[in-house]
């Protein structure tokens, strides 16, 4: 290396050198609710970022999301910052509001405030959700609600409209890209909050929202899922812990390209993970997905060319890792690779399978898997269950012990 002295070392000195700003008692901002994390998260993103928003230890009462900015690091403390859902309040909207008026007027007001988070929700005549609207409450007169904007959206008598204190705990608005998230506990508090679906919240949601790196995040108790990211690319977990959701605990979203988990656990939900609709070139690298009362995992509409490699299978209800069954062969979830893994305990509920290829799905690889039939209660009955229309599923290398049929081909019969 050439030296370098006071006179010589001219080199340019640009580099961004971001802030870090401390919030919680005894930091820089103090208090222990939304207003103040998302008072912290605004200012970094005035200086352009980049920033650490340091959360200290402590508990924050979240009455509204946190909406996370662009080149902004939100760091808690491990295992000692928590984020908690307060209870959710809903009641039906009894004056019909139009797409463009900003305001809402509902039989019961006493569980909002303003500068909370607040649902919008419309229904079809089979009770489906038809419209949903997340927004921020900026004032309360009587029992009208104003919003911060026109919802852009009809909600009406016949629609079965409701207002209700629902959100994500950790969101950012579309287009929201590059965001770090560690060592933060989301607590969605279960039992005392409505139940909603998770294409419209979970304890994280994002939607077209591209390049975030979470480790060492965890998701519990959320009435809902716990990560849930649609149409979003390169979504990074490390880590992560997604436990007892009442949904899907990490949810890769329709479109989203890439996503990554590497050593996450998705344990006590619906199912740990659930591949959705055209996810491509995702990876998940060890972890566990266990003891989930549908599937450990699933993989379907047009998922492909994913890998699911070293992550173990536990105790899962009905089905260790399930390929859902397409309409037609388009829409099947094609090339994907399951290797290393380890299955033991699941599909109680059902017919004791550990990995079950449904319906015109092409092109599996399952190699160098460990299909248990002794371990825990011993009720995996069968390590890999192929339906006749499968084509092109090869196997090699898979040790099976203790099983009633370690492989089950329906397709070459």
């Amino acid at each position: 290396m050439k030296h370098r002295s006071e006179e010589t070392d001219n080199r340019t000195r640009s580099r961004p050198q971001g802030l870090t700003l401390t919030v919680g008692p005894g930091g820089d901002l103090e208090g222990n609710d939304d207003r103040i994390l998302q008072a912290g998260i605004d200012y970094l993103a005035r200086l352009g970022g980049p920033g650490v928003l340091q959360i200290l230890p402590g508990d924050y009462q979240m009455a509204n999301s946190l909406y996370l900015r662009g080149g902004i690091t939100l760091r808690g403390t491990a295992h000692e910052t928590t984020l908690h859902k307060p209870p959710s309040h809903s009641t039906p909207i009894t004056r019909e509001s139009d797409w463009y008026e900003n305001r809402v007027t509902v039989e019961d007001p006493a569980g909002f405030r303003p500068g909370g988070g607040i649902m919008l929700r419309a229904y079809t005549d089979t009770g489906a959700l038809r419209d949903v609207v997340r927004d921020t409450i900026v004032a309360i007169e009587g029992h009208e609600i104003f919003l911060s904007r026109r919802p852009e959206k009809n909600f009406w008598g016949i629609d079965h409209a409701t207002a209700a204190s629902l959100y994500p705990l950790l969101t950012a608005c579309e287009g929201v890209h590059d965001v770090v998230v560690e060592d933060l506990i989301l607590d969605g508090h279960r039992s005392d909050n409505e139940e909603i679906n998770g294409n419209y919240s979970g304890a994280v949601f994002l939607q077209q929202c591209h390049r975030y790196l979470f480790r060492r995040v965890t998701a519990r108790d959320y009435h809902g899922d716990g990560f849930s990211f649609q149409i979003c690319d390169d979504i990074r977990f490390e880590n992560c812990q997604s436990l007892g959701n009442a949904n899907l605990g990490f949810h890769p979203g329709s479109g989203s390209q890439r996503p990554v988990f590497r050593d996450c656990v998705g344990d006590g939900n619906s199912q740990g993970l659930f591949f959705c609709w055209g996810v491509t070139d995702g990876r998940v690298e060890g972890g566990q997905f266990c003891d989930n009362t549908d599937y450990g995992m699933s993989i379907g509409h047009r998922d492909t060319d994913n890998r699911i490699c070293g992550a173990n299978f536990t105790g899962n209800h009905k089905t260790g890792l399930r390929f859902r069954e397409p309409l037609h062969g388009y829409r099947g979830g094609h090339r994907n690779t399951i290797e290393q893994c380890g299955f033991a305990d699941n599909g109680f509920a059902e017919d004791g399978v550990a990995i079950d290829v449904r319906g015109l799905t092409h092109d599996t690889t399952i190699r160098g898997c460990h299909f248990d039939g002794l371990a825990g209660q011993a009720r995996q009955r069968i390590g890999i269950r192929i339906g006749k229309q499968a084509l092109r599923t090869e196997m090699a290398g898979n040790q099976f012990d203790g099983l009633t049929d370690d492989v089950i081909d329906l397709s070459s019969k």
